[in-house]
């Protein structure tokens, strides 16, 4: 622990650990399973269609940039 910490915190002993004897400081198990795991196979997805199919991503860019341009017009 830093110098300036035990200045802004005094009641904070040196030895302990955040968390420790904290009410309601528990770690709860995260429920999000079925959203990683949705999440994980969208980017695996486009990994593979970075690697077998550029073209969908130049199309992309493309269309991003043509849509930006036209908003500052």
């Amino acid at each position: 622990m830093t110098q300036r910490v035990r200045d802004k915190e005094p009641e904070t002993t040196l030895g302990a650990s955040a968390g420790i004897d904290v009410p309601g400081g528990d770690v709860t198990p995260g429920r999000s399973g079925l959203p990683e795991l949705l999440g994980l196979t969208l980017t695996a997805g486009a990994g593979v269609l970075f690697v077998l199919r550029p073209d969908f991503y130049e199309a992309g860019v493309h269309v991003f940039a043509a849509r930006a341009a036209s908003l500052v017009h």
